[in-house]
């Protein structure tokens, strides 16, 4: 096994998840299941421990999970979807919520799947294969304008206009349909390299995010969490990317600080209605990590507490 597919923050997480060992707790981001085996390890018989992923591929493993523990249990889907799963199962609220966001090693390791520039493959880019439009059929389609919004917005992408424009051009000779081609068009668009980083990087981690509506995914969940999470229940986020991590950041700020009122405003702090407390601060992975697991380098863990 690669380093790639060891588990990110895996101690550090589940000890800021878990404020009980008989509690409920959602893994909104299961993978290979390498943190819901680590938080199932620490509950009690009572506890109770239920799996998300969007990854067909993830559906295997948890199956596997399931039938060997009874304290576990699986939906196939994204975590935005959470409320409506919940009160499926017969849950009012949970004691704990943990995701690990963005693109797992496993999906970046398999060429077939569409995520890396560094393997040729069909250009699908789908963390959910079982639905949804590709990053081959969307690129085919998408207006120019459209294709520079998603590189600028969600891959921040300085030349995004000169790329698009490229990619439109390339594709009305021949359709975009690998990897390795939609690599090569943004390479030669792209006139100044960053230092460390491939030219293309930028632009499929924005094509890639869009595609499966990462950020709105994570808001939708940002939005229900207070709702999801019993008083003293935890939301831990680990983030990959700034993007994500100004979202988590801006929440769980803006939930700890209650409302704003203008300057000289008398009103007491418990008038404020503060809706969370922040749980330490930001935490990043330990040299001892990022020397075992270069993923984790960019990793860096949020977590807040529920207060009423």
């Amino acid at each position: 096994m690669s380093e790639l597919h060891q588990t990110v923050m895996l101690q550090e997480a589940v000890e800021a998840l878990l404020t009980t060992s008989s509690g409920i707790y959602v893994d909104g981001t299961f993978g290979r299941g390498g943190h819901s085996r680590a938080i199932l390890k620490a509950l009690d018989t009572n506890g109770q421990l239920i799996g998300v992923d969007k990854d067909p591929t993830a559906v295997a493993a948890a199956k596997e999970l399931a039938g060997s523990d009874a304290r576990f249990g699986f939906y196939h889907g994204s975590f935005a979807l959470l409320p409506h799963q919940l009160r499926g199962m017969g849950i009012d609220a949970v004691d704990g919520i943990l995701l690990d966001l963005g693109v797992s090693s496993p999906q970046l390791d398999d060429a077939e799947r569409g995520f890396s520039f560094q393997n040729d493959g069909p250009l699908d880019m789908r963390m959910d294969t079982s639905r949804g439009e590709t990053a081959a059929q969307w690129l085919a389609r998408a207006e120019e304008v459209d294709i520079a919004d998603v590189l600028y917005e969600y891959g921040e992408e300085r030349f995004s206009r000169r790329i698009a424009r490229a990619i439109v051009n390339e594709r009305s000779k021949e359709p975009i349909v690998t990897t390795a081609r939609l690599s090569q068009i943004v390479t030669d668009a792209n006139p100044r390299w960053e230092k460390h980083k491939h030219p293309a990087t930028r632009a499929f981690q924005g094509i890639r995010i869009y595609i499966n509506r990462e950020l709105d995914d994570l808001k939708d969940l940002l939005g229900n969490a207070l709702d999801l999470l019993r008083p003293g229940g935890r939301l831990v986020v680990i983030s990959f990317h700034s993007l994500e991590d100004r979202l988590v950041k801006r929440y769980m700020r803006d939930m700890a600080r209650g409302e704003q009122l203008p300057a000289g405003v008398p009103v007491q702090d418990v008038e404020l209605n503060r809706r969370m407390k922040l749980v330490g601060k930001a935490l990043r992975a330990s040299k001892e990590e990022v020397a075992a697991n270069t993923r984790s380098r960019s990793a860096i863990m949020r977590v807040a507490e529920k207060l009423h």
